[in-house]
C-alpha cells in the first residue's frame, strides 16, 4: 500500500531521493535552466512537502509551493526502482487535493523537455502546456504546464 503524507525534506530518506533528483537534473539540463528547490528551500513555510511510503521506506517526493493565485508543483521524484507502481500518480493526487484544501484555483509546473515520463504523467492528470509563469522565462529546455482545479464540493453528478 502506498501512503502519501506530509513529510520533512530533511528526513534522510527524503534527502537521499531529492539529492538523486537534483543530480539527474544537473546531468540533463544547463545550470541556468534548473529550477529545483534545495533542501532548505523546501522547508519554507509556503512549501507543503509530501512523501510517498511503502511501509517505512520513502519511495517518492513532491511539493506544492503556495503562490498568490496558484500552487506550483515542485520536487516530484520517484525512486527509479519503484517506478511503474502508481507512486507518482498517488503523489500527484495528494498534491492536487492539498492545493484544493488551500483554496488554490490552479496548479502550475515547470519541467524539463527531456522528462518524457513526467510529461505523460501530467497530461494523464489533465495538465496542459502553457507559457512561463511567475519568475520563469522561456528557455530551450523548459516546458510549462497548468491545470485548473475544480472545487470538488461544487461538482454535481447526474444520477444514472
Amino acid at each position: 500500500m502506498i501512503i502519501v503524507e506530509l513529510g520533512d525534506p530533511k528526513d534522510p530518506q527524503a534527502t537521499a531521493l531529492l539529492t538523486q533528483s537534483h543530480r539527474l537534473m544537473e546531468s540533463l539540463f544547463p545550470p541556468e535552466d534548473n529550477a529545483f528547490l534545495n533542501i532548505d528551500e523546501l522547508c519554507a513555510p509556503d512549501i507543503h512537502f509530501f512523501v510517498a511510503r511503502r511501509g517505512q521506506v520513502i519511495r517518492g517526493t513532491g511539493a506544492v509551493a503556495a503562490r498568490e493565485n496558484y500552487g506550483e508543483l515542485k520536487s516530484m521524484f520517484v525512486d527509479p526502482q519503484a517506478r511503474g507502481q502508481g507512486i507518482a500518480d498517488a503523489i500527484l493526487r495528494a498534491l492536487e487535493d492539498h492545493a484544493r484544501s488551500l483554496k488554490l484555483p490552479e496548479l502550475k509546473l515547470e519541467t524539463g523537455n527531456a522528462l518524457h515520463a513526467a510529461h505523460r504523467l501530467y497530461a494523464r492528470h489533465g495538465f496542459e502546456t502553457c507559457g512561463p509563469f511567475g519568475d520563469y522565462t522561456q528557455n530551450a529546455t523548459s516546458i510549462f504546464m497548468t491545470k485548473t482545479l475544480a472545487d470538488i464540493t461544487t461538482i454535481s453528478h447526474k444520477p444514472e
